[in-house]
């Protein structure tokens, strides 16, 4: 908690202990009470001027996702972060977890999933109530040539790319899209050239950024339903990689 102050970190993250699923019921009880132990330390110590996120454990266990959930809020921290999931159970356990754990958890506070970074996770994540997120995937997965459209994902590595004039999505404005072809960043990759990661990367976190834009502003116009109706026509079309 002392580096995070030092760092002058906007949200310091308490310690919790994630164990990986499988698990017995009476080790995710542990892992329960001494999550709850290490916040309450956590909170205590730390002294900088960011906002504490306490994180909730409790496997796939919901008494224990209800124990966990009710021992934190009770710190009253500023935020609260859903823990414990993708660590090896299905991805429908995953927003099945998510959801319950949500409903768990102040509605005046911001609500975070941790490890969650597939487009439609993140779409069927806000619409059980979660507003923040983070996750590797855009940046690795660019860097490994999958990239993130409006109709789905494409892998630039394919053959069909060698020839490709389009950009990778006509209705993004990152720096990839407005200024190169699809056909340009295939030759990037094969040939490991490091410009190819930076456009990729750019592509992939320019595309995110518009979805959590879009939400948001769906969430405001009081239209999410129908913005989520639309991301699943959208992806419909999505292109075989």
């Amino acid at each position: 908690m002392e580096i995070q102050a030092a760092l002058g970190t906007d949200i310091a993250m308490v310690l919790d202990e994630c164990p990986a699923l499988p698990a017995t019921r009476e080790a995710v009880a542990e892992a329960v009470e001494r999550t709850t132990r290490w916040a309450r330390l956590c909170r205590d110590a730390y002294r900088g001027d960011g906002h504490v996120f306490a994180i909730v454990q409790g496997g796939t266990y919901p008494d224990l996702r209800a124990r966990s959930a009710s021992e934190l809020v009770e710190l009253d921290l500023p935020g609260y972060a859903v823990g414990g999931t993708n660590v090896g159970e299905p991805i429908e356990a995953v927003a099945e977890i998510a959801g319950m754990t949500a409903d768990l958890l102040p509605r005046d506070r911001p609500r975070y999933l941790m490890g969650i970074g597939r487009p439609e996770d993140l779409v069927e994540a806000v619409a059980a109530g979660l507003d923040m997120f983070d996750c590797v995937l855009p940046t690795r997965n660019a860097r490994n040539g999958t990239l993130f459209t409006s109709r789905g994902k494409i892998n630039i590595k394919q053959r069909r790319y060698l020839e490709d004039p389009s950009p990778v999505d006509e209705s993004c404005r990152c720096p990839a899209c407005r200024h190169y072809s699809r056909a340009y960043l295939r030759h990037l990759f094969h040939a490991k050239e490091i410009l190819g990661a930076r456009l990729n990367t750019l592509h992939n976190l320019t595309y995110y950024c518009d979805l959590m834009a879009r939400m948001r502003r769906a969430i405001a116009e009081r239209c999410f339903q129908s913005f989520r109706t639309e991301f699943e026509a959208e992806r419909s079309d999505e292109e075989p990689t």
